[in-house]
């Protein structure tokens, strides 16, 4: 057995997970020398939700960001998550816009590309992961784990199979909400590892108190990489804490290698990011402590955040159990997806609505109906046409591959967005996000008139000699 090695996840799931993702670069940037001296199999620092993050709420361009990190961090490689053809938005994107996406995104400093399908529906994972071969970066294909009546150890195993003869270079295990229980865990990995020859990725949450004991159990049947969190950020809806998995590990024959003492400057510094976030609020104490009810709910801890955030800016924090109680309904409704973004946030809403109207479906989101509508690909679990008839009337599903459907976008894109955008990467941010793009792109374009005219009134006052 070689050592196992260790993603870190700081930089995107961990704050992601614990603070609605929103670490700003300069919090980051005194961490970035150390993160980069402890010897990671890669930093995860992108992707996800951090991009509409940055521009949303930030102010920041998720592209600098990227390049800011590789800069700081030459000896490390970088790794991101990508929603499949959904890329990092909630909805699917054209063929050409995966391809130019997925190749800026290698170009900006990505060495590793996980991706995954919020149903695994792998026809929309497959433009990604060619066009990450194509531009010489790591393809990880994922499966997105869950438990109901439709998915089994049987089935994740096929799923793995064919994510290999994709191409995939290594597969993760994606378990977004902590449900793998560490005999589960064994079971799984070596049923995985008896079927493919690609390297094996765990990724998992705290949320129910079963992290760390998975990962050891899917060590022992021959797990090749976890994903950890420093200390500071980690637990509760995070991963479980790479400090604690280093030293269990340490002395045995799966020692990671990797030294503490490399860790701590890093540590230190993201101690007093967490230490501003609870003062001021911004991470709750429902996303810290254990939550077994998790189990039963299957919210990821993404979801759970966001949900907290959602609820106490409506001032209904007090119905977040009845909601969680209608998230496995509304799950069941639509055909048993994994809640994993975006069908974690189309279950979310659909369960906050049915809650908060008190009335189940009297209100649903045009993402609901697309989920019914097959608009995002085929769901685990037949969805029973009744229901499907009680909210879509007589439309009919597709059962194509979504994308097909698809027109190219880029040309039209890049004419829209002209005024605005000053390099190609603003092109695609614009692609993702129009509206909030838009709005970023013309803060962007006040602060620099604002620079200009300091600079300007600066230059009036002090003459050439």
């Amino acid at each position: 057995m070689a050592n196992v090695k260790i993603t870190e996840t700081i930089l995107r799931d961990a704050h992601q997970s614990l603070a609605a993702t929103r670490m700003t670069f300069k919090m980051m940037e005194p961490a970035l020398p150390y993160l980069d001296q402890v010897g990671y199999n890669a930093l995860e620092c992108w992707g996800g939700a951090t991009f509409d993050a940055c521009v949303r709420f930030l102010h920041e361009d998720p592209w600098e960001r990227l390049r800011k990190i590789r800069k700081a961090c030459p000896h490390t490689k970088l790794q991101m998550l990508l929603r499949g053809q959904n890329l990092l938005g909630y909805k699917h994107y054209a063929d050409d816009v995966v391809d130019e996406f997925v190749k800026a995104s290698v170009a900006n400093g990505i060495n590793i590309i996980r991706i995954f399908d919020a149903l695994n529906d792998y026809r929309n994972i497959e433009r990604a992961m060619n066009a990450t071969i194509k531009a010489g970066a790591h393809a990880q294909g994922c499966i997105s784990y869950t438990t109901s009546p439709y998915h089994s150890l049987e089935k994740f195993t096929r799923d793995c199979k064919q994510l290999e003869e994709m191409g995939a270079a290594s597969i993760c295990i994606k378990d977004m909400a902590g449900l793998l229980l560490p005999k589960d865990a064994y079971e799984l990995v070596k049923a995985i590892k008896e079927t493919v020859k690609v390297p094996i990725e765990l990724h998992t949450h705290y949320t129910t108190g079963q992290g760390s004991m998975a990962y050891l159990k899917a060590i022992e049947a021959g797990c090749d990489i976890i994903d950890t969190a420093l200390s500071p950020l980690a637990m509760g809806t995070s991963q479980p804490c790479t400090e604690a998995m280093v030293k269990a590990l340490e002395g045995t024959e799966y020692d990671t290698g990797l030294e503490l003492d490399k860790m701590i400057p890093a540590t230190e510094i993201f101690q007093r990011v967490r230490e501003d976030w609870i003062k001021s609020g911004q991470i709750s104490p429902k996303v810290l402590g254990v939550n077994i009810n998790a189990l039963r709910y299957q919210v990821p801890g993404g979801m759970l955040s966001n949900l907290v955030s959602q609820l106490k800016q409506a001032g209904k924090e007090d119905q977040l159990e009845a909601v969680l109680e209608e998230v496995p309904r509304v799950r069941k409704d639509f055909g048993y997806p994994p809640l994993v973004t975006p069908s974690s946030q189309i279950v979310g809403t659909q369960a906050v609505m049915n809650v908060v109207t008190g009335e189940r479906y009297k209100m649903v989101p045009n993402e609901s109906k697309d989920i019914l509508r097959g608009k995002y690909g085929k769901t685990p679990a037949p969805i029973d046409p009744d229901f499907i008839k009680s909210i879509l009337g007589d439309e009919q599903p597709i059962t194509a591959r979504p994308a097909d459907l698809l027109e190219p976008e880029l040309g039209h894109v890049r004419q829209e967005a002209a005024e605005y955008v000053e390099s190609d990467e603003d092109v695609l941010t614009y692609a993702m996000f129009p509206q909030v793009a838009e709005k970023y792109f013309r803060w962007r374009l006040e602060q620099k008139h604002k620079l200009d005219n300091t600079v300007g009134s600066i230059d009036e006052v002090i003459q050439p000699v």
